[in-house]
C-alpha cells in the first residue's frame, strides 16, 4: 500500500500534465476529422460546382438536339457536332441512335444530387478513366488510389499538363457522362462531362487546406509549448516538494518516496540495507549560544559531508531539526559501525572551534521471503517504520551527551512496547489502586526492637501479575507520572497509620522514598503535610 507522501507524489505528478496531454490528444483526434472533413467538403463543394457547370452544358447541347430532331435539319446537326463534347443518343432500349466521338459510356448508371439547384440527375463512369463515379450515397465519389497511381504515371500525359503562362489551360481531365432526357423522355442525350481543374482551382483548394493545417498547427504549437511549460512546472513542483529549505538538499518526504521507490528495484534485492537515524547532538544549545542562521550554516554542511561520504546506491536528507535520514548499504553489521564511527570522528571536527558528538539509531532491514523461503528484496519495506526503529534505537543513548551507536532489535523492540504498555495503563492502575504498599520493617541490632519501616511499591497488575518496581519506576521516572505515585504512596501510608493508631496498635516512623522531580517544587513540605493531616496521622510518624 503506498504511503501518504507517495501518493501525494503521485497526485503532483498526474497535476497539470496529465490534463495537458488528455487536452492534447483530443485536440489532435478533433483536428484530425476536422482536417478530413474539410477536404472533403472543399472537394465535395468543388466537384458539385464543376458537376453543375457541365451538367448546364449538357443540357443546352441536349436543347439543340431537340431542336435539330424537330427540325430534321442537318445545319443544327452540325452545329451540335461542331461543339467539343461527345456524345450518344440512346432510346428507350438502349440503343444508340447517334453518336459522336468515342463511346466509352459505362452501362451501369448513378442518380447523382446537384447540391446547388436542389435537382437529380443520372450519371454514368467511364470505362477508359473511371476515376470519379456516381456513388452509393448519391454524390460524385473519386478512386482517390486509383486517381494517385493515374496522376504519377505515364498515362495520358495531354490530360495532365499545366501551362503555367495560362491560368485557362487545363490541368487534369476527369470524365463522366451525364444522362438529359430529350424528345419528351423517348431518348436520353449523353453527353461527356470533364472535370477540369486548372491551376485556379488547384490553387483554392490547396490554400483552403493549408490554411487550415496551418491554423491547426499554430493550435498545436500553442498546446505542445503548454504542455512542455506543465512539465517544466511540474517538475519545479516536485523539486520543491522534495527539497528542504534548510539545506537545499532532500527533505524527509523524498527519502520516503524516493527510498522505498529505490529499495523496490529488482536489482537492488541482492544487497544489504540499513536505515540510519544520525543526529547531532545539543544542536539547539549550540543555536542558542551563537544564532539560528550559524546552526543552520552547520547542519548544511554537515548535510554535505554526508552526502560526499555516499555512494550512488545511498540516500541521505534532512529529515527534521539536527535528525539526518540515511539509506546505506553494508557488508557486515560491524563493518557498518566502523564507517558510523569513522563518519563521526570526521564531523566531530567540522568547527574548528568546536568538538561535536553525534548519536546514530541502526534499523537492519530485513529482505522479504520468496515462495521458496528465500530473500526476495524489498517490495514490503516500510521506511517510515523502519526509521521509527532506527529512531527508538538512538533514543536508547539519549541519556548520554557522548557520541554512540544503537542497533534496533528484537529486545529493543519489546521493551519499546513495554514503555506503551506501562504508558497506557498507568493512569487506569492508579484510579483503581493496583498499586500495593508493601511494608520493610528496620529493627535496632542492638535490642532487636521495631523501630521503623520503609514502604515500598509493587504493581498487582491483572493482566501482568506482580510487577516488580524495577519495570516500571524507571518509565514513571521519565515520563513525571512517578510525582503522582509519591502522593499515592504518602497517602495511603498515613491511611494506614492511622488506620493502626485507631486499633491500639503501636505504631512506628514509616519512610517513603520521594522523586527527585519534586524537589524542583517549593512547597513540598506544605504537601506533605498537607496529606499526613488529610489522613488524621501524626506528624512525628
Amino acid at each position: 500500500m503506498a504511503s501518504k507522501s507517495e501518493k501525494k507524489y503521485r497526485q503532483i505528478k498526474r497535476a497539470h500534465i496529465g490534463v495537458s496531454i488528455f487536452e492534447f490528444c483530443l485536440f489532435m483526434i478533433a483536428s484530425t476529422i476536422m482536417l478530413v472533413c474539410a477536404v472533403q467538403q472543399t472537394t465535395l463543394y468543388v466537384m458539385d460546382t464543376k458537376l453543375s457547370s457541365e451538367y448546364e452544358r449538357i443540357s443546352a447541347l441536349a436543347r439543340l438536339y431537340d431542336k435539330a430532331r424537330d427540325a430534321d435539319d442537318a445545319a443544327i446537326y452540325g452545329l451540335l457536332d461542331d461543339e467539343d463534347c461527345d456524345y450518344i443518343v440512346t432510346d428507350k432500349a438502349g440503343r444508340v441512335v447517334r453518336q459522336k466521338g468515342s463511346n466509352t459510356c459505362g452501362s451501369e448508371s448513378g442518380r447523382v444530387l446537384l447540391t446547388a439547384e436542389g435537382k437529380w440527375i443520372t450519371a454514368y463512369r467511364d470505362t477508359e478513366r473511371d476515376y470519379i463515379f456516381p456513388s452509393k450515397n448519391e454524390r460524385i465519389g473519386l478512386d482517390i488510389i486509383r486517381f494517385r497511381e493515374w496522376l504519377s504515371s505515364e498515362e495520358d500525359e495531354e490530360e495532365k499538363e499545366l501551362d503555367l503562362d495560362s491560368p485557362r489551360e487545363r490541368f487534369i481531365n476527369l470524365p463522366i457522362w451525364l444522362s438529359v432526357d430529350v424528345a419528351g423522355g423517348e431518348e436520353h442525350f449523353i453527353g461527356k462531362a470533364v472535370f477540369s481543374a486548372n491551376r485556379r482551382d488547384v490553387f483554392m483548394i490547396t490554400s483552403f487546406i493549408v490554411g487550415i493545417i496551418a491554423l491547426i498547427i499554430i493550435i498545436l504549437i500553442t498546446m505542445l509549448v503548454s504542455a512542455i511549460r506543465s512539465v517544466l512546472r511540474q517538475r519545479r513542483m516536485i523539486s520543491l516538494y522534495f527539497s528542504d529549505i534548510v539545506t537545499g538538499g532532500h527533505n524527509w518526504t523524498w527519502f520516503l518516496v524516493m527510498g522505498e521507490r529505490f529499495l523496490r528495484k529488482r536489482r537492488n534485492a541482492k544487497y544489504s540495507f540499513a536505515v540510519v537515524s544520525y543526529v547531532m547532538v545539543n544542536y539547539r544549545n549550540y543555536c542558542l549560544c551563537h544564532s539560528l542562521a550559524e546552526g543552520e550554516k552547520l547542519l548544511c554542511n554537515i548535510y554535505n559531508r554526508i552526502c560526499a561520504s555516499i555512494d550512488g546506491k545511498e540516500m541521505c536528507a534532512h529529515a527534521t531539526s539536527a535528525d539526518f535520514a540515511l539509506l546505506l548499504k553494508y557488508e557486515s553489521e560491524q563493518e557498518l559501525k566502523e564507517r558510523l564511527q569513522r563518519l563521526t570522528e570526521e564531523l566531530s571536527v567540522i568547527s574548528e572551534d568546536h568538538i561535536f558528538s553525534f548519536q546514530a539509531g541502526v534499523s537492519l532491514l530485513n529482505r522479504d521471503k520468496g515462495r521458496d523461503g528465500s530473500p526476495a528484496g524489498y517490495r514490503e519495506t516500510d521506511l517510515d517504520t523502519e526509521y521509527n526503529n532506527a529512531a527508538s534505537a538512538r533514543m536508547t543513548l539519549a541519556d548520554s551527551e557522548d557520541s554512540g551507536i544503537a542497533f534496533f532489535d528484537e529486545a529493543l523492540k519489546k521493551e519499546q512496547e513495554w514503555l506503551d504498555t506501562v504508558q497506557e495503563r498507568q493512569r487506569r492502575a492508579l484510579d483503581n489502586e493496583e498499586f500495593m504498599v508493601y511494608y520493610q520493617p528496620k529493627y535496632d541490632p542492638k535490642t532487636d526492637t521495631l523501630k521503623g519501616a520503609e514502604a515500598l511499591i509493587r504493581w498487582n497488575s491483572p493482566e501482568f501479575g506482580l510487577v516488580p518496581p524495577g519495570r516500571f519506576i524507571p518509565i514513571f521516572e521519565k515520563n513525571g507520572f512517578i510525582t503522582k505515585i509519591d502522593h499515592y504512596m504518602i497517602r495511603h501510608v498515613a491511611a494506614d497509620q492511622k488506620r493502626w493508631l485507631d486499633k491500639g496498635y503501636k505504631c512506628v516512623p514509616v519512610s517513603v522514598n520521594v522523586s527527585r522531580a519534586h524537589f524542583i517544587e517549593s512547597n513540598l513540605a506544605e504537601q506533605i503535610r498537607d496529606m499526613v493531616d488529610e489522613a488524621g496521622a501524626p506528624h512525628e510518624l
